[in-house]
């Protein structure tokens, strides 16, 4: 788990940081970017190996309360971030449970807001996901009738992929920035780009080779993955997906395009894409900023400390006991 000590973005950094403030038009970059170029490779493709961070209070899907707004003034940019980090200074401190300034405050490391976008998600232009179709409506139906008929303390394959360390959503792709530990790494070698996030570190290994696609029946949680560069973007395309993730009700036929597009030395553009026309009459788009850190990212060994769904079984088994006991008195 990385902890960094940072300071917060305040308003006049938001107004006029180009990297953190990205408005309607682009910033100028300051002579320090200018003293770090973008690092290149031997084959002169951008070097985008090290450890990145996409932490930010910016939120996924525009608020309501800004539905008419595509981008935040200084001023409400300021007002929002000092709310979020007021909801986890806030903490109830009567009730047991984790201490969220320590663990999703991290510190007050570099969370802030991505520029002053209202949303990550960039189209629709109402920054918001689009309404499932009727395909998509009916299928989110009958995976919620079957779940009706499972006992979810009967076994460990009974409880969610997330609490059994399998597979967790902001993995991606898309990549989302998650509450805390939101962290990845990148490697490169020839023909191969590799992405590891923090939590959950299944490395993503995507083959930047012309070889064709595994045939439709192969389908994975994170799905099949496939790069190649345009100019310097490096841009992945990943289908193949199975249902067992049950991402945002999405189907097996969903298709993910992502683009990483080093803006400097220290800074990535990322940008997705999402189509799924089983569930999504109109793709949806998305764009935030990664930016590097030199410290190194430790294990999240997710298994190792599973004690949750151990000790979830065991007290059913226990309950069961009881009223087993209870009902031959």
């Amino acid at each position: 788990m990385l902890r960094v000590s940072l300071g917060l973005v305040c308003a006049a950094s938001l107004a006029s940081t180009g990297v953190m403030a990205q408005g309607p038009a682009p910033a100028a970059r300051t002579a320090a970017d200018a003293a770090r170029p973008v690092p290149r490779l031997a084959d002169g493709k951008p070097d985008m190996q090290g450890q990145w961070a996409n932490a930010t209070y910016t939120p996924l899907e525009r608020p309501p309360a800004y539905k008419d707004k595509e981008y935040f003034t200084a001023e409400e940019a300021a007002k929002y971030l000092k709310e979020r980090v007021d909801d986890f200074e806030d903490q109830d401190d009567s009730v047991p449970h984790y201490d969220d300034t320590l663990w999703m405050l991290e510190g007050n490391r570099a969370k802030g807001l991505t520029g002053l976008r209202t949303s990550i998600i960039t189209e629709p232009k109402d920054g918001r996901i689009p309404q499932m179709n009727d395909a998509g409506r009916k299928r989110a139906a009958d995976r919620q009738a079957a779940r009706k008929g499972i006992d979810p303390f009967e076994s460990a394959q009974t409880r969610g992929i997330s609490e059994r360390c399998m597979y967790w959503a902001h993995e991606g792709p898309p990549i989302l920035p998650t509450g805390y530990n939101s962290n990845l790494q990148i490697f490169q070698a020839p023909n191969t780009f590799v992405v590891i996030p923090e939590m959950m570190p299944v490395a993503r290994i995507v083959p930047l080779t012309a070889k064709p696609r595994i045939p439709a029946t192969f389908q994975y949680n994170r799905g099949d993955s496939r790069g190649w560069w345009d100019g310097d973007t490096m841009v992945v395309e990943t289908t193949n997906f199975n249902d067992t993730r049950n991402w945002r009700n999405a189907s097996n036929e969903l298709k993910v395009t992502e683009r990483y597009t080093m803006v400097d030395a220290d800074t990535i553009r990322y940008e997705f894409t999402v189509v799924d026309p089983k569930t999504w009459d109109v793709p949806w788009k998305g764009q935030y900023t990664m930016h590097r850190f030199p410290e190194p990212i430790f294990e999240y060994a997710c298994h190792e400390g599973n004690y949750g769904i151990v000790n979830i079984l065991r007290g059913a088994r226990a309950d069961e006991a009881a009223k087993k006991k209870q009902g031959s008195n």
